[in-house]
């Protein structure tokens, strides 16, 4: 179970916060909200119960606060009480979020009165205990020594962590420092990190380095999870002849990670339940599946069935091939929970290509001192004959069984274990080798165009060297290390994904942001680096005789006419009497249509020829959609539909077919076309048939959005 946490942030709203200092073109309580909108946002996005948030503003116009009737806490304000943190109470705490013409307010106040918030709310129970201090330190504060000690005394007596943020303070670790800073907040600012260092769990730093951290991604620890808790067994132990068993604990050592998913909703109606999200009402979206079967003698061809008369099916082909349940059922294997190694190899005869899946990790079982003793010795004797183990596993009865590798672990005093392939998950591919060209003859040729010379590897193998980032980067006591060694490891695509979402959040009408320069990072090699090594990239292109691509050009293919050797017109020879030299063409057959359409086009040298035999093959498509009864001439159309879009494209010649296919749709949903054929565009839809936009070919004047939209509008 997560650990509960109890977070309050105090935000100095006053008057002096709406100043941009520094150079920023934002106010210092906009730029300093980033951190309080990131923070909030990343807890929103969890949805976690135990996860209490409270909002405290400091020099407010209005006194909201359970100690308003004492003295020194004046202009402060909760504007937000502890408790869950959801969509609907951030978009109305961004209304409250605003500077007041207020210039008192004591922090330290506002301090003690958000430490006595997480009290109250807490009690004595096991929380995590926050709270973050925003301000620039301009508001006066009117505190001794004594209650310095009094309030530090309840935060350390609550285990509760204080951490202070200042615009624009001084930290020389970092390098920031104000110029020409009032006295007032030189004092303030001295007088808070002195009340943070009397807190255990004090925290005192710059706004400028939260705000740069914030594009680090938070990298989500979890907590340990057990796959198999068992024995593990050498030998067998039902004998009771040399078998060894082992009590243990298999847990993930790593496992997949996912990026948000996406969810489906609709504007709500009476009949839905509502659902938030995002300040507005949506409701779920409702699926509904119904199966139906040829029927000619049922109304429209096709009749519904209920989905128990069906069975289970597998697509061999374009065969669909059925199995009862009871066949279905002899498939399953009936097994018994069990870990048990089946064999051993040597650790050099392994292909790490092999290993499938997720890495699991297993020890002996904890306070179990004959499980860890027998578990080290089989750790200590695979190291030493430099052997891994085959095992047998099934992580509980009726499961299916896995083979995994496990290798050893002699410092933590564990096994490591990787799935395996079966012997009909492997696949063979050969390939031709990479340092020799092999003949139709049988020759074996070491110097051929297609290998590289001896200068071409020497400047590759220069250019690896110049680009060596193996001891690139430096730590702390500026000794080389490796260029991408981090302590975290994280994903980029979960971490942006999370990032755009946190964002559009929060500013829900701004544009996506760009990606932090921590996500790219990796992409692409230093910059220094690149320029360094230019002479080794230069050599390395005039040694590969790297050529620049010209550009595609965009027009109308000049098709040439593909002439036979023996230079006789076959198409003449074989073809009717009134072929080209009467300037007659035989029209398109109707039951041979697809075949003499691309001898039509293969043959055409004038574009009046290609309009004409587009225009006879749609006349014959339309033929065919207006006579199917049934679904019995869908297959057809498909056919003849696909060959006149490969026949234009590859004349390219898009408009031809757009024209056609816009047209056709406008007649297939208005009945044109002897009733209601709504159910072929459906199929037309999903075949991929719709216009042919300019990323396919160049010349297409349709884009990539429009030709998505054709497919759904109406």
């Amino acid at each position: 179970m997560a650990d509960k946490e109890a977070i309050v942030f105090i935000v100095d709203l006053g008057s002096t916060m709406a100043d941009c200092n520094s150079g920023r073109t934002e106010s210092d309580l906009d730029w300093s909200m980033r951190f309080v909108w990131d923070k909030i946002s990343h807890i929103v996005s969890l949805s976690r119960k135990g996860l209490c948030v409270g909002v405290v503003g400091l020099r407010t116009e209005e006194t909201n606060n359970s100690m308003r009737d004492d003295e020194g806490y004046e202009h402060i304000a909760v504007l937000q009480g502890l408790g869950p943190m959801s969509m609907g109470h951030l978009r109305d705490l961004q209304k409250k979020i605003k500077n007041s013409n207020e210039a008192m307010g004591d922090a330290l106040s506002a301090v003690a009165i958000a430490t006595f918030m997480i009290t109250e709310f807490t009690k004595k129970l096991k929380y995590n205990r926050q709270i973050y201090l925003i301000t620039d330190g301009l508001g006066p504060i009117d505190m001794d020594d004594n209650d310095l000690r009094d309030i530090s005394a309840e935060i350390n007596d609550n285990g509760i962590s204080l951490t202070v943020l200042g615009v624009d303070f001084d930290d020389a670790d970092y390098g920031v420092k104000q110029e020409d800073k009032p006295k007032a907040k030189a004092r303030n600012e001295k007088l808070l990190r002195r009340f943070v260092e009397m807190c255990d769990k004090g925290n005192f730093g710059t706004m400028a380095e939260a705000i740069d951290e914030l594009d680090i991604p938070v990298v989500k620890v979890p907590r340990p999870y057990k796959s198999y808790e068992g024995t593990l067994s050498l030998g067998d132990p039902e004998s009771g002849q040399a078998a060894a068993v082992i009590s243990v604990e298999r847990y993930f050592k790593t496992h997949v990670a996912t990026a948000m998913p996406a969810s489906t909703v609709v504007f709500k109606t009476e009949a839905a339940e509502p659902e938030s999200m995002e300040g507005m009402e949506f409701g779920a979206v409702k699926q509904a599946r119904t199966y139906k079967v040829n029927d000619p003698s049922a109304p429209g061809g096709k009749k519904d069935v209920e989905f128990e008369s069906l069975a289970k099916g597998y697509e061999y082909g374009r065969t669909a091939v059925h199995i009862s349940e009871s066949e279905h059922n002899i498939t399953k294997l009936e097994t018994e929970k069990d870990f048990s190694i089946v064999g051993f190899l040597e650790q050099d005869k392994y292909a790490p290509m092999l290993n499938l899946g997720d890495c699991n990790v297993t020890y002996a079982r904890k306070f179990d001192t004959e499980a860890q003793v027998a578990l080290s010795s089989l750790v200590q004797a695979m190291h030493k004959a430099q052997a891994y183990a085959v095992a047998r596993l099934v992580a509980k009865d009726g499961k299916e069984p896995l083979l995994v590798l496990l290798a050893p672990d002699i410092e933590n005093n564990c096994l490591y274990d990787v799935p395996l392939p079966f012997a009909e998950d492997v696949r063979g591919y050969q390939f031709p080798p990479l340092d020799r060209v092999v003949t139709v003859s049988g020759a074996t040729l070491t110097e051929h165009r297609f290998l590289p010379g001896k200068e071409l590897e020497q400047a590759m193998s220069d250019y690896v060297d110049a680009m060596d980032l193996s001891t690139y980067a430096e730590d702390e006591d500026n000794n080389p290390v490796e260029y991408m060694a981090i302590d975290e490891p994280f994903n980029p695509l979960i971490h942006r994904i999370k990032h755009a979402v946190k964002e559009r959040a929060i500013y829900p009408d701004g544009p996506v942001p760009p990606i932090p320069k921590i996500l790219t990072k990796f992409s692409v090699p230093p910059e220094d680096v690149v320029e360094s090594a230019q002479p080794q990239i230069n050599a390395l292109i005039e040694a590969a005789e790297v050529k620049k691509v010209p550009p595609k050009a965009k027009g109308r293919r000049q098709r040439e006419v593909v002439k036979p050797l023996s230079g006789l017109d076959i198409d003449a020879l074989l073809g009717p009497a009134e072929g080209k030299d009467s300037g007659e063409r035989k029209p398109i057959s109707a039951s041979n249509a697809i075949p003499e359409f691309r001898r039509v086009l293969d043959s055409a040298d004038q574009m009046r020829q290609i309009e004409d035999a587009a225009k006879q093959m749609g006349g014959i498509i339309r033929d065919l959609i207006s006579s199917d009864f049934g679904g019995s001439k869908d297959d057809r159309v498909l056919e003849h539909l696909g060959a006149m879009r490969e026949g234009l494209t590859n004349l390219e010649e898009p408009d031809l077919y757009n024209t056609f296919v816009k047209d056709l749709k406008k007649q297939m949903l208005s009945g044109a076309l002897e009733g209601d054929r709504r159910e072929m565009w459906w199929k037309i839809r999903k075949a991929k048939l719709g216009l042919i936009d300019n990323k396919m070919l160049d010349v297409s004047e349709v884009t990539e959005e429009e030709a998505k939209e054709f497919y759904t509008s109406r």
